[in-house]
This record gives C-alpha cells, sequence and structure tokens, in this order.
C-alpha cells in the first residue's frame, strides 16, 4: 500500500500542473501626441484591460513619436523586442500588408454612411489579411475624409502643381495619385510635416479638419479645398507572437476592449471633424468649394491612379474585388429605394 502511494504521488508530480500566465507588458509606439483623442482612449482601454485582467496584461504608450517618426523604425524596433506594438496608419501597415491601404485609394467613397457600411464587410478581411502577415490587430478605426490644404491658393490642378506637395513616405497611394495629376510630392514622415510646413519645405497637404489640428499643421495653412479626396485610417497592432503568449481568456478581454475604444475613437473622429472644420474657419483658413468640372478633373485623376496601381499589383485582386461589391452593393441597396446616402 505504502509503495502505491509513494507511487502515485510520483506520477502526479511528474504531471503538468495549470498554466501559468506571466505579466505581459505591451509597449506601443504612436505619432498621435501626447493629449490627444487618440491617445486619450487607448489609455483608458489599457486602464480597463489592466483591471479586468488583474494586471496580466498591461499596455505602455509611447506618443509623439519618440519611438520614432518613421514605420520602418517602429517595425524594426517591433522585431527587435523592443516594442510589442503600435498604432498605424494604412500606409505605415501596408509594409506589413499591401492589402492596408486598399481603403484610402482616392475618391472611393460619396459618404460617411457608404464608409461604415463597407468597413463591416471589409474590415474582418483585412483584419484576417494583415494577422495572416503576423500582427494582432486589436483595433481599427476610420479618421474620416481627408482633404487638400495648402499654404497657397490650389483651386486647380495647375495650381497644386506650383506648390510643393506633401505625401506620406511610404504611401504609394498618394504618390500615385500625385503623380497622375502631374505632381512630383515631397515624401515625408507625419511628424515632420509640422516643421516642413514652417520652413516652406512642403506648402500643400492632405488630411483630415481635426488631424490638421491635432497636428497643429492648420497655424501654417490658409486654405483647404472641400473636396473628400480619400478616407483616413488607422490601425493599433500588436506582434502576433508576443499576442500568443497571452492567456485566451486575456485575449479576449484585449480584444473587446479595445474594439470598443477603437468604436469611440471613430466616432469621436466624425464630431470631431464637423466642429474642427469650425475652428479652420477662425483661425482664418478659407474652406474653397470645389466647381463641378474642377471635381470631375480631380475624381479622373483619382481614376487613372487606381488604374496605375491596379496594374502594378499594388493589392490583391480578391480584396480589390470584395471592396468594389461591397460598394456596388450598397449604392444600389439606397439609390433602389430613393434613399440618399449621408454625407
Amino acid at each position: 500500500m505504502h509503495s502505491m502511494i509513494r507511487t502515485t504521488l510520483m506520477v502526479l508530480a511528474l504531471l503538468p500542473g495549470p498554466i501559468v500566465y506571466a505579466q505581459t507588458t505591451i509597449k506601443i509606439a504612436t505619432v498621435a501626441p501626447e493629449g490627444s483623442s487618440w491617445v486619450r482612449e487607448m489609455r483608458a482601454g489599457s486602464d480597463a484591460i489592466k483591471t479586468a485582467t488583474e494586471g496580466r496584461v498591461q499596455f505602455r504608450y509611447y506618443p509623439g513619436g519618440v519611438m520614432g517618426s518613421d514605420a520602418p523604425a517602429v517595425l524594426r524596433k517591433i522585431k527587435l523586442g523592443q516594442l510589442q506594438g503600435a498604432a498605424l496608419n494604412s500606409t505605415e501597415l501596408s509594409q506589413v500588408d499591401p492589402d492596408a491601404q486598399i481603403l484610402t485609394l482616392p475618391f472611393l467613397f460619396e459618404s460617411e454612411a457608404e464608409i461604415q457600411a463597407v468597413r463591416k464587410t471589409i474590415d474582418p478581411l483585412l483584419r484576417a489579411s494583415i494577422e495572416s502577415k503576423g500582427m494582432a490587430v486589436l483595433g481599427v478605426a476610420d479618421g474620416g475624409f481627408a482633404y487638400l490644404m495648402s499654404t497657397r491658393p490650389i483651386r486647380t490642378k495647375q495650381e497644386l502643381a506650383a506648390t510643393k506637395v506633401w505625401a506620406p513616405q511610404g504611401d504609394m497611394v498618394s504618390i500615385r495619385t500625385f503623380e497622375a495629376g502631374g505632381v512630383r510630392p515631397v515624401t515625408l514622415p507625419t511628424a515632420d510635416v509640422y516643421v516642413a510646413l514652417s520652413t516652406g519645405l512642403v506648402e500643400t497637404v492632405g488630411n483630415s479638419p481635426s488631424g490638421a489640428i491635432i497636428f497643429q499643421w492648420h497655424t501654417r495653412l490658409k486654405q483647404m479645398i472641400d473636396l473628400p479626396m480619400t478616407v483616413l485610417m488607422g490601425y493599433l497592432v500588436v506582434d502576433g507572437k508576443v499576442f500568443a503568449r497571452i492567456s485566451a481568456s486575456d485575449q479576449l478581454i484585449v480584444r473587446e476592449e479595445m474594439n470598443r475604444v477603437f468604436e469611440r475613437i471613430g466616432k469621436n473622429n466624425r464630431r470631431d471633424n464637423v466642429s474642427a472644420r469650425e475652428v479652420l474657419v477662425k483661425q482664418g483658413i478659407e474652406i474653397v468649394a470645389s466647381a463641378p468640372e474642377q471635381q470631375a478633373e480631380w475624381v479622373a485623376v483619382g481614376r487613372t491612379a487606381i488604374d496605375e496601381l491596379v496594374k502594378e499589383g499594388a493589392f490583391t485582386p480578391a480584396m480589390l474585388k470584395s471592396v468594389n461589391d461591397a460598394i456596388a452593393a450598397y449604392r444600389a441597396a439606397h439609390r433602389s429605394t430613393g434613399a440618399t446616402p449621408a454625407s
């Protein structure tokens, strides 16, 4: 009997016990400045996650580009383990997955309502694609429409070409669009644009009204063309290997909380863009309506750029088809009922 007990105890001692997950601190880089709604909401989300996981999962943020003002530097630090993730825009994330930029094609959407409807179909597809490339996607938000803004008059394509136009570094969608309009843009990281506007290195930029204020670009600008060009998209991503080390139950908590955070960020962005227009006007920035013939000219430039990007294979055919199908379905449903998409 004693021999059996000893044998049983030895066997039990050799069996694996419950898995104990170590505390995980996820260091996140972002160019969004401290105090911006993006950083405030992400901090609130991380506080909720810390509480819900009893401290097993914590986030630490590095805002204002202090851990790198460009995507290559940030992604390199993630690869080296100095960071575990980042809040990236679609251009920056396209270095991981080129399809990340597909919703930012020029003049793709006609209204905010259309953006939200199409995202319901496309966001899960993009999430799966990005995660297959090794990044866990914890949140997605759009920043609303981007508009051309300048220190000089830019009512026509010719006037635009006469200015020094900025394109985000590595943003092939913007670069091809401007090239289609006869412009050779100056490419810089977003964090460098304020200084470039101050020194005259750059005179024309694209951003949402609230984005221009967040980065203080509006203090250097004089005019905005009231024609939505493209949609701004932002993602919170974490190294997939790091995220996999978190227990399944804690992963679920992180995903659910950050999804709520980014839903709030999207709503905040839409609200802030409305009030930001008023701030721009008070700042003395002229918001110029685009004449129908000029709109047609701009849209034609955008279509040329899209054709070039498709020829270059910038996006996977399946993803491009999904986007086009989702847009067509939305427009067919709303126009067949006589409904007018919200602007």
